[in-house]
């Protein structure tokens, strides 16, 4: 059997810590048979013949830039069959000016809303807030999330902008506080799965920090997001 080809691509915003978030995951895809290679930024992405061998990518670059050519070889990697998954910023919040980036992965990161502003201490815990991962219907059925309780985090909260084609594991409900200027709940997708093309896409938004990613709700989530998306046989 030929061995699965990992591409882990990191950088970005050093806030979300892509290097020492990305080395907590590979030793897990060194044990579940992959050949991994990491990568400093996005210029891999324009190398067609490595994203035509690679099996899965897995993305922790938040925010910076990505140029047309790299763009166009993750694009063309996933339509034919390359698995593409991450979490947090380093994939919901990547590359915020391109509109093409936002269409392959179908949501993009909008704000984690704050403490009461009297609370606030001009630090990252400002945006830290309690609240449920809720699972979806299809998130009880799916290999994914299957026999994952919903469960309650304190961190940054994502509100996300999507669209329809992204089918919706968990969701996270945002809310209405005096201090904020919507005027009732809003639920956004917390973890979600969009088929591109023969090939598969995972976003997890929890993930702010290590601690979080080590959470073992988070971290099962993540290890079986990137084993479900690792191109398959038949490609679907």
């Amino acid at each position: 059997m030929t061995q699965k080809r990992a591409l882990v691509v990191r950088g970005g915003w050093e806030g979300h810590q892509p290097v020492e978030a990305t080395e907590l995951f590979l030793p897990f895809l060194r044990s579940n048979g992959y050949a991994v290679r990491v990568e400093e930024s996005t210029g891999i992405y324009a190398d067609g013949a490595e994203m035509a061998a690679t099996d899965l990518v897995v993305q922790c670059v938040t925010m910076s830039e990505i140029t047309r050519e790299e763009l166009a070889g993750l694009s063309s990697a996933v339509v034919a069959g390359t698995g593409f998954t991450g979490w947090h910023g380093g994939i919901a919040d990547s590359f915020r000016a391109s509109s093409d980036y936002l269409h392959l992965v179908g949501g993009q990161f909008a704000t984690h809303p704050g403490k009461e502003p009297y609370e606030r201490r001009g630090e990252a815990a400002d945006n830290f807030l309690p609240h449920t991962i809720t699972l979806t219907e299809a998130g009880r059925a799916h290999p994914i999330t299957a026999g994952v309780e919903d469960f309650t985090l304190d961190t940054e909260q994502y509100w996300v902008l999507h669209d329809d084609l992204i089918d919706v594991l968990a969701t996270t409900t945002h809310p209405t506080r005096p201090w904020q200027p919507w005027h009732r709940p809003v639920t956004s997708p917390a973890v979600w799965t969009r088929q591109w093309g023969a090939g598969r896409i995972v976003v997890t938004t929890p993930g702010h920090s290590v601690d979080v990613l080590e959470n073992p709700h988070v971290r099962t989530i993540v290890e079986r997001g990137m084993l479900w998306a690792t191109r398959t046989a038949s490609g679907s």
